[in-house]
């Protein structure tokens, strides 16, 4: 018995032995791997725990301001609390979007787009669920807050646009990135960050944006941010300063009207565009607040195309304004001079067509500067079948017609000049005599936009010096008030008695009781205008019309009446400012469009900014002139 009880003993003591041995081991493994864990690998799990506890956000930087020529604000930013979403964070995003309605009004399309970002986007990225909160919304989510993980309200910016629809078409407007633009900086992901979608904005869109900033906060187990532990502030984007002059914009546009118009205001010397306008506009904040479908439908379905900057996207047969590019083409050419005479009846036949002149009855004998100041159809075909539509063509070039300016505004269109060559290119046909006699009075396949007919007038008028327009006068500094800026340009080769027949032909135009803009000239000697008429066909006439009588401009349906156009310059003495004013569909273009051009000419010219510039050199930005 004694001997079964000490085997028995030794069994139990080895069992314990090995136990105590396993036991050992499986300590001195966790003892290695705590000291692993806790000396070796302290840092790295340090990191990781404050990873998860601090998150790094980045802060979308506040966007560079626009400023007029003078120092007036036309874009800058306010303050805007948004109700912001981070997916990672929030659980049953549905569930929360529900609780959020209670608040915030959400319809069924904002559900969709924010469920659709939680699907497809980044899960860390925050999502913007409104902007534009009121104080009791912002005071009633922060009250909720411990029962809304992943929700916070930010304080941002937002763009504004204090002229509102005056400047839309030269400031555009701010949106959200494109999926294509965030795949190629994913910093536009950024709630807040806005680009430059049209105008000004977009032109300048890379120097506006800034830098970004972050701000390091201390979260909950929940996500809910506890407190700020540090903060760098990113840097705001460059001003910009322009060459337009606010008040001016602001009383062309007014000028325009409801008409579907536009203008565009040069200065001659050095091609600074101080206003350009087109009617019927739009309001570009309301792009930021986010129009309705209804809104969206009412801009893109008038006819009147309020969305187009016509300005420089519209394109229009000039009428009887491309005249003053035949006469400097044939003067230029040599093979006729001022006091070349044309005998008018009426019209002119050539083969077995008949080309009519405005006037029925016909204006009699003239030379060039009677015909240009009455603008006689007749002495116009005259010339253009002596000189050929390829100088006429080679001379509307030079003057800035048919091709892209380099205005520094996103769509300009260059119009279209038509020779021999394209119209084989594009129709596979030969040009034919009558299609010249149509260029010659503007018509035809000829197309140029207001901005042309501005660089073109301000061309002949400045002494043939080719200045290109332009809108953007700094990017990152403040406007050199008082230094008007130097321009280079080359000059385009026409003679001085080229030009100085124009400008006579012009001053008649407006200053002449027989000129086709008489009524509407500047009575005022130091401000008088001159320039040049249009009326530009939309429909031909037919022979039974003319035997019948032709139908008056008011009295056929809106679409189917004359474009108005009207390009002049003043004062008459000493060039200064060029203008180009287009009506669609207004009829006479003394009628129409020249009215308008006189008091736009003769508002610059009291209001002259360029000269003005010079008494407020030390204007802080965002303080206006005292006119």
């Amino acid at each position: 018995m004694q001997q079964y009880e000490l085997v028995r003993s030794r069994k139990f003591t080895r069992r314990v032995a090995v136990l105590a041995g396993i036991k050992l081991a499986l300590i001195s493994v966790v003892g290695v791997q705590l000291y692993n864990l806790q000396i070796l690998k302290r840092q790295k799990y340090r990191t990781k725990a404050d990873e998860n506890r601090i998150n790094l956000r980045l802060l979308a930087p506040p966007r560079g301001r626009i400023f007029d020529r003078v120092g007036r604000l036309i874009a800058r930013n306010k303050q805007n609390y948004r109700l912001i979403l981070v997916p990672e964070q929030a659980g049953n995003i549905q569930e929360l979007l529900r609780i959020l309605s209670e608040t915030v009004p959400l319809d069924m399309s904002e559900h969709t787009r924010i469920l659709n970002k939680v699907e497809y986007g980044r899960p860390f990225i925050p999502i913007i669920v409104r902007e534009h909160l009121s104080w009791s919304q912002v005071a009633k989510i922060e009250f909720d807050a411990p029962d809304l993980p992943g929700v916070s309200i930010e304080s941002g910016e937002v763009r504004q646009y204090p002229l509102g629809a005056s400047f839309a078409h030269v400031i555009g407007y701010v949106g959200s990135a494109s999926v294509e633009e965030i795949t190629s900086d994913p910093l536009l992901e950024l709630p807040g960050f806005r680009v430059g979608k049209n105008g000004v904005e977009k032109m300048h869109d890379l120097s506006l944006r800034g830098r970004a900033g972050n701000v390091q906060v201390e979260v909950n187990a929940h996500g809910r941010v506890i407190r700020e532990l540090d903060r760098e502030e990113g840097s705001p984007g460059n001003d910009v300063t322009l060459t337009i002059d606010a008040d001016l914009q602001e009383y062309v546009a007014t000028r325009l009207g409801a008409e579907s118009a536009s203008a565009a205001v040069l200065d001659v010397a050095t091609g600074a565009c101080v206003a350009i306008a087109s009617t019927p506009s739009f309001d570009p904040n309301a792009f930021i607040q986010g129009l309705t479908h209804r809104q969206w439908g009412e801009l893109v379905g008038n006819r009147r195309a309020p969305l187009i900057n016509k300005a420089i996207s519209g394109q229009y047969p000039p009428g009887s304004v491309f005249k003053l590019v035949v006469a400097v083409a044939a003067l230029e050419a040599g093979l006729v001079g001022s006091g070349h005479r044309v005998t008018c009846f009426g019209h002119v036949e050539l083969g077995d067509r008949t080309f009519h002149c405005w006037r029925r009855g016909g204006h009699g004998t003239l030379t060039m500067v009677p015909a240009i100041a009455q603008s006689c159809d007749v002495y116009f075909y005259d010339l253009a079948l002596k000189i050929g539509v390829e100088r006429i063509a080679e001379m509307a070039h030079r003057l800035g017609l048919g091709e892209i300016s380099g205005f520094d505004l996103p769509g300009e269109q260059d119009g279209l000049v038509p020779t021999p060559d394209w119209k084989r290119a594009v129709y596979d046909d030969v040009w034919q005599k009558g299609e010249t006699l149509n260029t010659a009075i503007g018509q035809g396949y000829l197309l140029t936009t207001p901005l042309q007919l501005a660089l073109m007038t301000a061309r002949l008028v400045n002494g043939g010096t080719a200045v290109i327009p332009h809108l953007t006068w700094s990017v990152g500094d403040g406007p050199r008030r008082g230094i008007r800026p130097v321009i280079e340009a080359k000059e385009i080769g026409l003679s001085p008695e080229t030009l100085s027949i124009v400008r006579r032909g012009m001053g008649q135009v407006v200053n002449h009781v027989k000129g086709t803009a008489y009524s509407a000239r500047i009575e005022e000697t130091r401000f008088a205008m001159g320039g040049k008429t249009g009326t530009s066909q939309v429909r031909g006439i037919t022979d039974s019309e003319r035997k019948s009588g032709i139908v008056k401009n008011k009295d056929r349906p809106w679409d189917q009446r004359d474009h108005a156009l009207f390009v002049g310059y003043a004062p008459v003495s000493s060039p200064r400012y060029a203008v180009a004013v287009i009506v669609e569909h207004g009829g006479s273009g003394s009628r129409s469009a020249a009215p308008m051009a006189h008091d736009i000419l003769l508002e610059v010219q009291r209001l002259d900014p360029l000269s003005t510039l010079s008494s407020l050199n030390n204007m802080p930005p965002g303080e206006t002139r005292k006119v």
